[in-house]
């Protein structure tokens, strides 16, 4: 099931929200300020975001800019000014939609943005992961991935020019494993490198002593 993110500090809102979209199968992550949305972000895989604007700690404003990443965000909001709508959208945000909302077109406008993403590959230099959840292409050839490899990769490739934490990238293990830590993740990882090294020279990811892992920016054959 797909896993949205409500980012809301006006509890009836935040509440009517998260009820609908439950009921409409979603599994809904709870956020009532901007410094635990990313928190959120920063630990566990989300399909979608739906963000309001006027938030404590981080306003909605920089958590669009903060994230840079393909996660389809709609804001909900209560400010109507154009100036408004096209700055957060030029930022980075999908969709924005005013409150009072109707629960009905929301829920249209969250099933366009998540069809969407399903059809966007994530391409970094001569990688290219295919949203089929198993396989990744070297130019012309093709590998094929375990689920985990699979979720590993994508979240690296999401933010290429960033370091992910290993407790971001240990949660996307325990949810296919039962044993999901920091020595798990490392015979992912490996196991995943060794499969690129059989297509290529290149070392496509690095770690990042004590913090993670990303996308190696540099590289020679």
């Amino acid at each position: 099931m797909k896993k949205i993110l409500v980012v809301e500090d006006d509890s009836t809102i935040h509440n009517f929200i998260k009820e609908f979209l439950e009921k409409e199968n979603y599994v809904v992550r709870n956020a009532y300020s901007g410094k635990e949305a990313l928190d959120i972000l920063n630990t566990e895989r989300i399909d979608l975001i739906l963000l309001d604007l006027m938030l404590p700690e981080v306003s909605g404003e920089e958590i669009v800019k903060e994230i840079r990443t393909n996660i389809p965000i709609i804001v909900i909001s209560a400010k109507t000014s154009y100036d408004s709508k096209v700055n957060v959208l030029l930022d980075g945000a999908n969709d924005y939609i005013t409150k009072p909302f109707d629960k009905n077109e929301l829920l249209a406008r969250i099933q366009v943005q998540l069809r969407k993403n399903s059809k966007n590959n994530l391409k970094y230099k001569d990688l290219e992961l295919l949203q089929d959840g198993k396989t990744l292409k070297i130019k012309n050839s093709k590998i094929t991935l375990t689920k985990t490899e699979y979720a590993i990769l994508k979240q690296l490739l999401l933010t290429p020019d960033k370091v992910v934490i290993k407790t971001k990238l240990v949660n996307l293990i325990s949810e296919d494993t039962e044993d999901g830590d920091e020595n798990s993740l490392k015979v992912h990882i490996s196991n995943m490198r060794k499969k690129i090294r059989k297509i290529t020279e290149i070392e496509y990811i690095e770690a990042v002593w004590g913090i993670g892992f990303k996308m190696k920016q540099n590289w020679f054959v």
